[in-house]
């Protein structure tokens, strides 16, 4: 018998919804993310225009896949499926494609580790 929870088939009402769970864990991390607003949502997934630190504009897809980029732009899906591989996380997307996202991350993630050593000497 399996521990894994089968794998949860999402609606077109429900792929926003979770896009926007993950548009707020990253959005201090890239200068602006949101679902666009031309693509359409489908049952298949949703569409986030993504411009990271460095200024970069991307759409990227979110599905049951995972997350691919699949456009230099927003709003954009013309690269083909081929040239761009699925990352299972948001984070790992961005880790792929800004540096900057790197070193933000990296330097919240410091920052509260500095908090909790101070927090247990005290």
């Amino acid at each position: 018998m399996s521990d894994k929870m089968p794998e949860q088939v999402l609606d077109g009402d429900t792929w926003p919804q979770e896009a926007e769970a993950v548009i707020n864990d990253i959005k201090k991390h890239v200068i602006s993310a949101e679902i666009s607003p031309k693509l359409r949502n489908t049952n298949q997934g949703v569409y986030i225009n993504l411009t990271t630190l460095e200024d970069s504009e991307y759409c990227i897809e979110m599905s049951p896949s995972g997350f691919r980029v699949v456009g230099r732009k927003h709003n954009d899906k013309s690269l083909s499926t081929i040239e761009n591989m699925n990352y299972e996380t948001p984070y790992a997307l961005l880790n792929s494609i800004s540096q900057k996202y790197r070193e933000s991350f990296g330097g919240e993630l410091m920052n509260k580790l500095l908090d909790l050593a101070k927090n247990s000497k005290g």
